[in-house]
């Protein structure tokens, strides 16, 4: 990995170099094969092209040009032989010329139908193609019978360069019918290029040009077709850069000036190093987490082997696929990732919760594993099953059809939520939460902390009945163990123990949970939520405070104007009740044992706790 970053930081200096180096080389060759021409005034010649007084490598291979007695510029055709160039456009890869009289004089077809023009750079802007024909016997073709407009000479011949007494050679358009000719000839070769030439009078001759002496001064143009040169010279010469050639590449380039290529290395090496650097990182990255995944991974694996128990069921993440029916429904987020309802094979339909993007370090895995695998209670939810394969974890829990508390304490409109916030059934479910967070405090080997009660962690079965979830954030401690250590505050904003703040309000330990159930049942109580009393908001009311003012000063709830006096009784206990469990002293506060007999005993039994806080404006005790 050191190594990937180390060359991450060298080689954009490394192509900086190459860079300059190679800027540096293509600024040789323009000086080395500068423009030139064969007269003052003449054509410029600049590359691809190359006067033959200059280097074979200021050229492209065929282009050469050369410079007659008269300072015209030439160029020597495979065909057409020496012709005069009389002009050159760069930046459209053509050129103009002129064939030279005496080029002509050994017959031209001949050197037509002989030439590989395959290999030539050239081609005709406008080819056409002529049929070279032998006969036995001349003819002459039928003046009428010439089907091509506009053109002269439709057959051209006999040819007396490739004539001999035994065969004549004629040419013939190839666009012409081949019953103009005589049956005792045959066709030679097809497909002859041929120059399409216009002569004064708006004539086609294409052929005449070849025997006609005063007819073979009529330009032509050509262009030219090199590979790794012509598209690239084009574009250089219609942005006004002339065009150059690397050896060492093996293609042409721009010139440029030498701040730009300057500024082309400095960016081209930047350019490297961003994609090195980000490649580097990622890499790194990918590692890290790798390792840390493994690491999580193996953590787990010792710690179920030293589980060692048969329940809950482990699953494979195939077999979590099927049950949750590859994750269709879903049922909500939790804390630590996202809910899925599923159904086991035998029909019981469960919660599969996926572990995802944790940054517990399998620590919420283990503790729900640790915590709840091995304890069935009423008033806790059960954990079935977990998987644990690779990077994936999932908790498979029995299903709470009714979902969670907090569904129900805050809305006031439907039935069921009115009966839910009936006082006798208030009490009952306090009284069951109670009970399960006493069950976690004694009734096991270990003692349990929960360290998150609140509604939405409270879930309701079929019957309504409250069971404890979520213990991702639980620590084990022994019975006897009356202080716990934590590196971090545990726990949702509005029901943390102010001790899980700060030492100086005392010390973490069970009663930490019994803080966050007074505030559960304070918003039970209100069928409002507790604001968080760390949060200087002067407009918004803080609930505890609120109430206790309420309790102390004899005056009714909200809640309870409508309701029968026994009702208002209830109401008033689980808030007196409530309130002794908010106590910011840990030590004033009731274990869950002596919670639960304070919600069975009788309200004239409870005696009227302190002020449970400092009050506002501005918590003064916070400023201590």
């Amino acid at each position: 990995m050191y190594q990937v970053l180390a060359i991450a930081l060298i080689f954009p200096v490394l192509t900086y170099k190459i860079s300059m180096a190679t800027a540096s080389g293509d600024g040789q060759f323009f000086h080395d094969c500068p423009p030139s021409r064969c007269s003052d005034g003449n054509i410029e010649t600049r590359f691809p092209f190359r006067l033959a007084t200059s280097l074979p490598s200021c050229g492209a291979p065929g282009m050469e040009l050369s410079c007659s007695k008269e300072a015209d510029t030439i160029l020597l055709h495979p065909i057409l032989g020496l012709c005069k160039v009389t002009a050159i456009d760069y930046s459209g890869g053509t050129l103009n010329v002129i064939p030279l009289e005496e080029s002509w004089t050994r017959c031209p077809l001949q050197k037509i139908s002989t030439t590989n023009l395959s290999t030539s750079v050239y081609r005709l802007l406008t080819p056409q193609t002529g049929t070279l024909v032998r006969c036995s016997r001349e003819f002459k073709p039928d003046k009428k019978a010439r089907v091509t407009p506009g053109t002269r000479d439709s057959v051209v011949g006999p040819i007396s360069c490739l004539s001999n007494t035994s065969q004549l050679m004629y040419l013939m358009d190839s666009g012409e019918s081949m019953s103009l000719l005589p049956l005792d000839c045959t066709v030679v070769l097809n497909g002859i290029w041929l120059p399409t030439l216009v002569d004064p009078s708006g004539y086609d001759c294409r052929y005449s040009v070849l025997f006609n002496i005063k007819a073979k001064r009529i330009p032509i143009t050509l262009f030219w077709s090199v590979p790794n040169i012509t598209n690239i010279c084009q574009d250089c010469e219609q942005k006004g850069h002339p065009c150059g050639f690397s050896s060492q590449r093996r293609q042409a380039f721009c010139k440029h000036q030498g701040s730009r290529a300057k500024v082309i290395a400095a960016t081209s090496s930047a350019a490297t190093f961003v994609v090195l650097l980000l490649t580097a990182a990622t890499a790194l990255y990918l590692s890290l987490k790798s390792k840390a995944d493994e690491e999580i991974r193996l953590k787990i694996e010792m710690f179920l082997k030293a589980y060692g128990t048969s329940k809950p069921t482990r699953y494979t993440f195939s077999e979590v696929k099927k049950v949750t029916r590859r994750f269709r429904d879903k049922l909500g987020q939790g804390g630590f990732g996202s809910i899925y309802k599923g159904r086991l094979a035998s029909g019981v339909p469960v919660a599969v919760k996926m572990l995802e993007n944790s940054k517990s370090n399998g620590e919420d895995f283990i503790n729900e594993v640790a915590t709840i695998g091995r304890i069935h209670h009423a008033n806790v939810v059960r954990l079935l099953g977990f998987c644990s394969e690779g990077t994936r974890r999932a908790l498979v829990y029995e299903f709470m059809p009714n979902e969670s508390l907090e569904k129900y304490i805050f809305a006031h409109e439907s039935d069921i939520c009115r009966e839910l916030l009936a006082p006798n059934k208030m009490l009952e479910m306090a009284s069951g939460v109670a009970r399960g967070m006493e069950y976690l405090h004694q009734g096991c080997n270990q003692r349990i902390l929960h360290f998150d009660i609140k509604p939405h962690n409270i879930l309701l079965d079929y019957s309504f009945n409250p069971k404890i979830s979520d213990f991702g954030l639980a620590k084990l401690c022994s019975r006897d163990e009356s202080i716990v250590t934590l590196t971090a505050a545990r726990g949702t904003l509005g029901y943390i123990a102010p001790e899980l703040y700060s030492r100086n309000f005392g010390t973490i330990s069970y009663k930490s949970d019994v803080y966050s159930f007074g505030m559960l049942v304070l918003e039970m109580v209100s069928g409002r939520r507790n604001s968080d009393p760390w949060v200087e908001n002067q407009n918004e009311v803080y609930i505890p405070e609120w109430i206790y003012e309420k309790i102390i000063t004899g005056q009714e709830l909200e809640s309870t104007r409508q309701m029968a006096q026994m009702e208002k009784d209830i109401m008033r206990k689980l808030a007196i009740v409530a309130l002794w469990c908010i106590q910011w002293n840990p030590k004033n506060r009731p274990s869950a044992a002596k919670v639960m007999n304070m919600l069975t005993g009788s309200l004239p039994s409870l005696t009227m706790p302190p002020k449970p806080f400092v009050s506002s404006p501005g918590h003064p005790i916070l400023q201590a």
